[in-house]
């Protein structure tokens, strides 16, 4: 049975319809990478996963059971933007992730729980690299230093899918490198399920196991707005890697509008 289970999906904000038709079996252990023309609804597939939203229509399944009606544990997100306190370190923020997590009435954890939960992070940021900034603010890292805090974030909860929306777009180059390298590393070593949003073709080529392509296949030229999207391609990434589908798939990022 696959871990995720996607059927006849479909999404619409009032009388605009975002995704139709959406139909997707995922093992446990699968690294989704998700492209697609800007605004064709990857980040609402997302949030769909996450409980962030409902469908229209259609049904998904996790593990056999109908997705949960809110986001729980075993479901992590990495944004884009970072979602940090400002105020607080490194390690206090992912101290007060561990808090609410663990003692939801008081947000607070004392004596020995509070010594456990700081070694659980302590461990956590020595496997991400951020030993050496534990005491410093958000403002106080770099870009890639911020975002290796946001994957710590999501996974102190030990999630089974881990979900990410454009998490290294705004990274330079070599950066983004190293967060490939780290976020391989971290699917390897826990076996989680991963599905990635990104709008970079080389980067969903070198870190998916499979590759989904979100396009709109029906058009109304008098209605451009009438149609969804939904999966155009499902691909093994190591068995299409030829020229001609990379070319096509290109084309498609090429296209579209702002994403919802």
């Amino acid at each position: 049975m696959s871990l995720v289970s996607v059927r006849n999906v479909a999404v619409s904000y009032g009388v605009f319809p975002i995704l139709e038709r959406v139909n997707l079996d995922v093992d446990e252990g699968c690294f989704c990478t998700i492209v697609g023309a800007s605004g064709c609804g990857k980040s609402t597939f997302l949030r769909l996963l996450l409980s962030q939203e409902r469908p229209s229509a259609g049904e998904i399944r996790i593990d056999g059971v109908p997705v949960a009606d809110e986001p729980t544990p075993d479901r992590g997100i990495v944004y884009q933007r970072y979602s940090v306190f400002p105020h607080l370190s490194v390690e206090d923020n992912l101290i007060l992730a561990d808090e609410f997590d663990r003692a939801s009435l008081t947000g607070r954890l004392f004596g020995g729980a509070r010594r456990r939960a700081r070694q659980r992070v302590g461990d956590l940021l020595e496997r991400i690299g951020l030993t050496q900034a534990r005491h410093r603010y958000p403002s106080q890292l770099s870009g890639g230093m911020q975002q290796r805090l946001a994957i710590a974030q999501a996974l102190l909860r030990r999630p089974g899918i881990l979900l990410l929306d454009e998490p290294f777009g705004a990274l330079d180059p070599g950066i983004r490198g190293d967060m490939h390298d780290l976020l391989l590393a971290l699917w390897r070593e826990t076996g989680m399920t991963v599905f990635m949003v990104t709008h970079d073709i080389s980067e969903a080529f070198k870190l998916g196991t499979r590759l989904i392509v979100f396009d709109k296949v029906r058009h109304d030229p008098q209605q451009p707005n009438a149609y969804g999207a939904t999966i155009t391609y499902d691909l093994p990434v190591a068995d299409h890697r030829d020229k001609a589908t990379v070319n096509e798939i290109e084309t498609i990022l090429e296209t579209g509008s702002e994403e919802p």
